[in-house]
């Protein structure tokens, strides 16, 4: 589904058909899907450019239209899902990418099981890229979502860079200001807020400019008037392991 969206062709007419109707349901659904795509590109020629040449991208459905290895050529990338279709899916997808790109199918909450199969690929004592990109709202705090992230900086080599979008809504993002102003925290659940979105980054600084939202993430264009606004938004950053 989440590749016809994209405009891609690796999809079934069930998929197109669950996507036109969600469409009519949340109009913002598609534009949503099509920003956080866009995001991924943009943070991952950035992380490119700042002389990282491996990924891993957790709960990446299949790697379609613009995915990692695409964006970066050069680089080694492993896709990761639990999910047993878009493992064997994926591993045809990537049958042309030998040696740049593989598939382990591991559940992003054992980051144990999902780092010993990367490590058949990637060579974890050099900086990563890990993309949790529009996967974490999906998570609920019961899942202890945290403590995954967490192990994953903790077993990241200095250099490392960590890729995060999530979901929140208007009204997370006006609750926020408010509990700023009171200093009180804002609510919980899987739509968090922008302050709880940055703590999954833990101490890692952020690269500027900071928490945004994914379209305001060093846009390829300036954004035009009347550009789409949303009641949901979708927040994004990039973080640095310093040491």
């Amino acid at each position: 589904m989440y590749d016809y969206m994209l405009g891609g062709k690796d999809n079934f007419a069930v998929d197109r058909q669950a996507i036109d109707q969600l469409a009519e349901l949340i109009p913002e659904a598609v534009p949503l899907a099509r920003a956080n795509r866009a995001f991924l590109q943009r943070a991952v020629r950035y992380v490119a450019r700042a002389g990282v040449d491996q990924f891993l991208d957790l709960g990446s459905g299949l790697p379609t239209q613009g995915s990692a290895h695409e964006v970066a050529p050069e680089a080694k990338v492993v896709y990761v899902d639990h999910d047993p279709v878009v493992a064997a899916h994926a591993t045809a997808l990537l049958r042309h990418s030998p040696g740049r790109a593989a598939f382990v199918q591991a559940d992003l909450l054992d980051p144990g099981d999902v780092l010993a199969g990367a490590a058949e690929f990637l060579d974890l004592d050099r900086p990563i890229a890990v993309l949790l990109v529009s996967i974490l709202h999906f998570l609920p705090d019961s899942a202890d979502p945290q403590r995954a992230v967490a192990v994953l900086r903790e077993r990241a080599a200095p250099g490392s860079h960590l890729v995060i979008t999530h979901a929140t809504t208007m009204a997370n993002l006006e609750d926020e200001e408010r509990a700023r102003s009171r200093g009180s925290s804002g609510r919980g659940g899987t739509d968090r807020s922008p302050g709880q979105i940055r703590a999954f980054f833990g101490d890692w600084p952020l690269e500027p400019p900071g928490l945004v939202q994914a379209t305001d993430w060093r846009p390829d264009r300036p954004k035009l008037v009347g550009d789409w606004s949303l009641p949901s938004s979708l927040m994004a950053g990039v973080g640095k392991k310093v040491r």
